[in-house]
């Protein structure tokens, strides 16, 4: 099973619309999942109409509309993962330890809001993922989201993909 990670799009604030290149990957993947800071309804219908499926929250710059259209957390089972998707996570200092004792049940944490790309595992084998964001770098160097494959109840082949300068 192929995933495609992605965050913070801020479209049509920080971008007119999603980057070419990561459009492209979302029908080659069999689950899509944003954790939030969509900014409008557009992006969401988009990727739906595009993803075989979409699993997404709403993040803190996203407005009534869209917090009641998608969920504050998510949760799924992928090819026998427990998945969980989360807009905010805090302060990174103490962020294993606190995913860990928040999401127990779980063996991935996708989650958002800081533009930074992020890959750890807490002591109790939860694994944090960020992709960043495709669209809004802040102090990273490049535009980032992340793919991945989960086989077999493992999670593999997790890589972040850099986007281009736009021009």
């Amino acid at each position: 099973m192929r995933l495609l990670l992605m965050s913070d799009t801020h479209v049509p604030v920080r971008a007119r619309a999603l980057p070419a290149g990561l459009l492209d990957e979302v029908p080659r993947a069999d689950v899509v999942i944003h954790a939030g800071d969509w900014v409008d309804t557009a992006t969401v219908e988009l990727l739906r109409s595009r993803a075989r499926r979409l699993i997404g929250v709403h993040g803190n710059n996203d407005g009534p509309e869209l917090r009641a259209m998608l969920p504050e957390v998510a949760f799924a089972e992928l090819g026998g993962l427990r998945f969980g998707v989360v807009h905010e996570t805090g302060p990174a200092r103490g962020r294993e330890s606190r995913c860990a004792h928040r999401f127990p049940e779980l063996d991935v944490l996708v989650f958002g809001h800081s533009h930074i790309p992020w890959d750890t595992t807490a002591g109790s084998g939860l694994r944090l993922l960020n992709p960043g964001s495709p669209t809004d770098r802040r102090r990273q160097p490049y535009r980032t989201y992340m793919t991945a494959r989960v086989s077999e109840g493992r999670l593999t082949e997790v890589e972040l993909h850099r986007l281009p300068h736009p021009g």
